[in-house]
Parts: structure tokens; C-alpha cells; sequence
């Protein structure tokens, strides 16, 4: 991959690129140089917002529909925006859902979708884009957003931390077999971000407070962008199988945290 006067324009798609991480990745790399295909569920507006905003920083971008509960075929959006933008140089898998259910209460149904759309469709997307890599050569990079629940569990998201979880190490699968062919692959690992996943859409980080958070506070959207523009960058081409962790220390306060609860109301969703 370059960006080298006279190299080809490198491509990046991201999906669930319509709002939150998604959209300030593709913000990102825009911004970075490179030409962005875009994928959403349900928000087609929120998407060509994004696709404004890459084409503000003089980039190309196309938007394309993706519903990863419906698979195979959803996988096909990576090959037909690949077509469309001529080449694909990193996939950021970053689409995905959760349930907030207790174990005993979920259903196939609930499992099923979770697990298609958090890992099933990144295993399947990452496929597409690692194939056309290899054909065109020039290696790639394919990073997945999993979560801090890649790491640790969390009462009422039991097929949430199980495709996370499942999906981290999927990526040093990926990034073993690959290495060959000169594509890396890294997942991210975010935690409390403000994003409308976590119904803090446009919310400044700097004005809340989050005691049991080392930094205090949630993360935004773009601190999280800027780890994967880095890892989907030249500078991190030695960089593979790795899970990078943005979490403002969450992960690191597991035993403190236990010991400083005064009530019973984390057993419950």
C-alpha cells in the first residue's frame, strides 16, 4: 500500500460506516488519503453523511446496503464496492449489535442474529477483501472492532462477548495465515465509547464522568479511528495478530472494581 505521488489511490471499506467509530474511521482515512467504501443497515441518510465527509476531504466515496443477518450474500457488498472504487486495500469490520438479555432468557433467534452479524459476517467480509488483496497484490489490512468484552464478560450479553470473544481470535487465525501474503490483521478493542450504540451519540467526552474508568470518562469515536488509521497505515506494517485495547484502563480495573461494588445490582442487565 501507498500513498506515493503516482501510486494508485488506496481503498478502504468500512462497514457500519453511517454513524459512531464506522463513520469517524471513514472520516479518518479519508483524511489519511484514501478513497472509502461505506456500508449500512437501516441508515441510508446517516450514510451519505459519511460519504459527504469523505468527499469533503477530496476523496471518492460509494455506499452500499449490508444486512449481515443475511449470509452468505451480505458479503457480497465487499466485492461490489471493491468493483466500484477499482481496488481494496483495508477492510475495517467494524458493524455490529448486541443484546442486553440475561443466559436464561435468550432465544435461537436473539443468539443467532448476534453471532451472524459480530462474527459469521466479519469472518465472511474479511474472505472477500483478503482474496481480492492476494489477487492484486501489494498486501492489506483487515481490522476488527471487537470490544473490550473480546477480553472480559458482562452480565445480560452472553452471545455478544461469546462472538467477540470468538472474533479476537479469528483475527490471529487470520493474521497467521495471511502474513504471506503481506496482510496484516489487528482488532480493536474499544470500551465505553460515545457513540449511539451506547445512546451518547455526539456527546462531549470531557463534561462525564465515569469514576470506575481510570481516565474517567467515556472515549470518542475519533480516539478510537485513530488507532485503526494507524494500524491500516504504512507505519504499522510489522504490526499483526495484536488486539488493541481503547478503554481508558477499563480492562486493567477487573479486581478493584470487584472489590468496590455495595450492591447486588451488576447481576442484573
Amino acid at each position: 500500500m501507498s500513498t506515493s505521488p503516482g501510486a494508485q489511490t488506496p481503498v478502504a471499506v468500512i462497514t457500519g460506516s453511517d454513524s459512531g467509530i464506522g463513520r469517524a474511521t471513514a472520516v479518518r482515512l479519508a483524511a489519511d488519503g484514501m478513497d472509502v467504501g461505506i456500508t449500512y443497515h437501516t441508515d441510508r441518510e446517516g450514510a451519505e453523511a459519511t460519504a459527504a465527509e469523505v468527499r469533503r476531504h477530496g476523496r471518492r466515496a460509494s455506499v452500499a446496503q449490508m444486512d449481515l443477518t443475511h449470509l452468505p450474500e451480505a458479503a457480497d457488498v465487499i466485492d461490489a464496492l471493491a468493483e466500484d472504487l477499482g481496488r481494496l486495500d483495508v477492510l475495517v469490520n467494524n458493524a455490529g449489535t448486541g443484546t442486553a438479555t440475561p443466559y436464561l432468557e435468550l432465544d435461537h433467534a436473539k443468539v443467532q442474529k448476534v453471532i451472524d452479524v459480530d462474527l459469521i459476517g466479519p469472518f465472511l467480509c474479511g474472505q472477500r477483501a483478503a482474496r481480492r488483496m492476494i489477487a492484486q497484490g501489494g498486501g492489506g489490512r483487515i481490522v476488527n472492532v471487537t470490544s473490550v468484552h473480546e477480553h472480559q464478560p458482562r452480565v445480560g450479553a452472553a452471545p455478544y462477548c461469546a462472538a467477540k470473544g470468538g472474533l479476537g481470535l479469528l483475527t490471529q487465525v487470520m493474521a497467521l495465515e495471511l502474513a504471506e501474503h503481506g496482510i496484516t490483521v489487528n482488532a480493536v478493542a474499544p470500551g465505553e465509547i460515545a457513540t449511539p450504540m451506547t445512546g451518547q451519540e455526539d456527546e462531549d467526552v470531557t463534561k462525564v464522568t465515569r469514576r470506575g474508568i481510570p481516565l474517567r470518562r467515556p472515549g470518542d469515536a475519533r480516539e478510537v479511528a485513530a488507532v485503526i488509521a494507524f494500524l491500516a497505515g504504512p507505519e504499522a506494517s510489522y504490526v499483526t495478530g495484536a488486539s488493541w485495547s481503547i478503554d481508558g484502563g477499563m480492562l486493567r480495573m477487573g479486581p478493584m472494581a470487584g472489590s468496590h461494588l455495595d450492591d447486588d445490582s451488576w447481576r442484573r442487565p
